[in-house]
């Protein structure tokens, strides 16, 4: 089709003899437009009176056009929307889909927008077959796949302007003086600067550069999953480590040993600071840099993920003027997130709260923040010792990773210290058990514990894609018991569009069980109970596991089954 099939009809007649809306309502829109250029459609989205989905369905039956959907969108030929100038395209808010042959397939969200059709009918020299899609959906298409050209072509203009000669990295001789001169070359430098640039906008927590026999990959850690996003050529894998290491002030010359150092991204809003690790492998050195932003912390324990009883548990537990609060889970888990955010939520100006960590993660006004630095001696226990003669009246530790620290804690709480930390374990009744095996005496444990909490992270299912879903017998059978619970339900995934880069999730939320210290705990922990007795007991006085926290996150439509399952492998009771 060369354009849209003219209609005779007004979209207002239309819309009012389908009694979509009524004559007071279509008068209103019109004299409510922003100005004479808006269309109709556009006026009654905004008012509220339909919504896009319904409005585009009215507008393809006028004109004749089939209706693209998102996910069809974000499947459209890069070779085709490359025929389209970005500019003219946000203009007119025309997308190219495919070419076959000579017609050019194109979205368009305003299908009375002639003109621009035209315009692109000119430039390309092709007939358009025209459809019509929600205009935010086109707008977001158009961005993602604009700005995805825009990196691309920015990376090949790098690559092409680099010219080093391959090197034996295999061999111990390295010419440091040239090693040395390609790490500053412009392009090598604007390169790794992209890398950083792009992950910092992509929300990354991670990056990885990984060298392999034929290659080097870049993957970048989204919402705990890696992405490949580059795959530089194998001879330039030196250069970008070197170049990465001076950034971070490591030594170049050293590469048979593993080495660890920082640098900080200025940027016009915030900082951003980079962990920077190096690995000698068979291939070369990989490198992993892990994404901290330095701005100011402004999470709520509210939008944790907490909920109904264990949030007001959590509440009243850092409250309390003294006692000991610990959180359990792998790493990347959200546990130092979840401290931060109680400091931030009982910090005033009445009170001395103090941390320690390896490294300081975010920064929080009015609470002192010491860095534990093993290479000069600064342990977490001695950073603690010197702590206690500061006055303190709150006290986080990052990590308690030995005996020493975990005894100087679990003292700390029993003579009027409120102290959160994390520790490693498998659940929350497992945390009072990994202290007991750390060789803390039970009684000791079950005196200062106040509250403990094991964390984990799921996947939020994204909001651009979600919709609706009944999942088979099967994919509920994975979750064994609690598969009743969810079993005739309609539930929600997400479809994969251009926001969510095809993978249906966007953004993470946290799952947790807390265990609040009843005396009927502290009795078991006293008696020598082991973690599933205690965890049994706990069930009994209304311990929620994470399995169950998760099914309920799936109940509410913000994650899925697979997350679910994925993040509670242990916790199938």
């Amino acid at each position: 089709m060369s354009a849209p099939r003219l209609s005779t009809r007004r979209l207002g007649e239309i819309l009012i003899e389908r009694g979509k809306l009524t004559p007071d309502q279509v008068n209103q829109a019109l004299r409510e437009r922003s100005d004479a250029r808006e269309r109709l459609g556009h006026t009654v989205v905004r008012l509220g009176f339909m919504t896009e989905a319904q409005v585009v369905d009215v507008l393809a039956e006028q004109f004749g056009m089939p209706i693209v959907t998102a996910e069809q969108l974000s499947q459209a030929d890069r070779e085709a929307v490359q025929l389209v100038p970005e500019a003219l395209a946000r203009e007119s808010q025309i997308l190219a889909l495919r070419r076959d042959g000579d017609p050019l397939e194109v979205a368009v969200g305003d299908p009375l927008d002639v003109l621009s059709m035209d315009h692109v009918r000119a430039l390309t020299g092709c007939a358009l077959q025209v459809r019509v899609a929600r205009p935010t959906e086109v707008r977001e298409a158009i961005e993602g796949f604009y700005a995805e050209m825009r990196a691309s072509e920015h990376l090949g203009e790098i690559l092409d302007k680099i010219d080093l000669t391959r090197s034996d990295e295999d061999g111990d001789d390295v010419d440091l003086a040239q090693l040395r001169a390609a790490v500053e070359d412009a392009p090598v430098v604007r390169l790794v600067n992209l890398m950083i640039a792009e992950a910092i906008d992509q929300r990354a927590s991670d990056i990885h550069v990984e060298p392999a026999r034929d290659r080097v990959t870049v993957r970048f850690r989204i919402d705990g999953v890696l992405h490949e996003v580059m795959k530089p050529p194998r001879h330039l894998q030196m250069a970008i480590v070197s170049r990465i290491k001076v950034l971070a002030d490591l030594d170049i010359a050293v590469r048979l040993l593993p080495q660890d150092g920082r640098l900080t991204v200025h940027l016009p809003d915030r900082e951003v600071d980079l962990r920077v690790s190096t690995l000698p492998t068979s291939h070369g050195e990989k490198v992993v840099m892990r994404l901290f932003d330095k701005g100011a912390f402004e999470r709520q324990i509210s939008n944790l993920g907490l909920e109904g009883r264990t949030l007001d548990a959590f509440r009243n537990a850092i409250r309390q003027p003294y006692g000991m609060i610990l959180i359990s889970g792998p790493t990347g888990s959200g546990k130092t997130t979840t401290l931060y955010s109680a400091l931030n939520d009982i910090r005033t100006v009445n009170r001395n709260l103090v941390t320690v960590e390896d490294p300081i993660e975010y920064h929080i006004d009015a609470v002192t923040q010491v860095h534990a630095n093993q290479k000069v001696g600064l342990t977490f226990a001695r950073a603690l010792r010197s702590i206690l003669r500061q006055d303190p009246d709150v006290i986080m530790i990052g990590e308690i990773r030995d005996t020493e620290t975990a005894d100087i804690a679990v003292k700390s709480a029993l003579t009027g210290h409120l102290v959160f930390s994390t520790v490693h374990a498998n659940d929350a009744p497992g945390t009072l058990t990994r202290l007991i095996d750390m060789g803390i005496p039970r009684y000791l444990v079950g005196s200062a514990m106040s509250l403990v909490m094991a964390q984990r992270l799921v996947r939020r299912v994204c909001e651009r894609c979600k919709e609706p879903w009944r999942p088979e017998h099967e994919q509920l059978e994975v979750l064994g018991e609690d598969a009743e619970l969810l079993r005739g339900k309609s539930l929600v995934r997400g479809r994969g569009c251009m926001a969510c880069k095809q993978t249906g999730y966007m953004g993470r939320v946290a799952l947790f069980e807390v265990l609040e210290l009843t005396r009927g705990v502290r009795r078991m922990v006293l008696d020598g109970h082991n973690e599933d007795t205690i965890k049994k007991q706990a069930m009994a006085d209304g311990f929620i596991t994470l399995r169950k926290a998760g099914i309920r996150k799936i109940l509410d439509g913000i994650t899925t089954i697979d997350e679910v399952r994925s993040a509670t492998l242990g916790d199938a009771d």
